[in-house]
């Protein structure tokens, strides 16, 4: 019975952390905060950089370089879904390789990265699918017994023809049933 509770409260915490997550992401990826980045001339959070990929290429790297400015709602809300995922992984790996760690809470930090990473094949695969129906772009955020996916359109509206779209491909992934299943159109 202890056990399931400790599954239950870092599955609880993964939950509040993912949504803590897009709420934050939410707010403060409008173009405003571009905006007033770029006239600080300082770095947005959550700014990541792309260079050149080619090792030992430090010196022409900044000439290649290709820098995300939070501007793109879609790729930021991933950016931050997966930095919670994986905050969560190494919290659960801590607990499992802490010292005196029964088998018992070990084998429930397993499992909880197991649930992380199937979260994340499912999330994924949604993605993958609503893109190849001919939307812009999408992204999704499951948890224990619901999933949300926020869907840019053109339009930024959602007809009931696009929620039946996405609602299938939801349950075919995840098995939950529609009531389980959030969706929200995005520009």
């Amino acid at each position: 019975m202890r056990g399931k509770w400790k599954r239950n409260v870092v599955v609880a915490t993964m939950a509040i952390l993912v949504c803590a997550a897009v709420a934050l992401n939410w707010k403060y990826s409008g173009e405003d905060a571009v905006k007033d980045a770029q006239e600080a001339g300082g770095k947005l959070l959550g700014e990541a950089t792309l260079v050149s990929g080619q090792e030992g290429d430090t010196e022409g790297a900044a000439d290649e370089e290709a820098v995300y400015t939070g501007s793109d709602y879609f790729a930021s809300a991933r950016l931050t879904r997966q930095q919670a995922r994986d905050n969560a992984i190494s919290l659960l790996k801590d607990a499992a390789e802490q010292e005196g760690a029964d088998t018992a809470t070990a084998n429930e930090a397993s499992e909880s990265i197991q649930v992380l990473a199937a979260y994340t094949l499912k999330e994924a695969q949604i993605e993958n699918l609503v893109t190849a129906k001919g939307y812009k772009d999408c992204v999704a955020f499951m948890g224990d017994e619901s999933i949300s996916v926020v869907v840019s359109t053109g339009s930024g509206e959602l007809t009931a023809e696009d929620v039946a779209k996405i609602t299938d491909i939801a349950k075919a992934e995840t098995g939950l049933d529609a009531s389980g299943i959030k969706i929200m159109a995005a520009d």
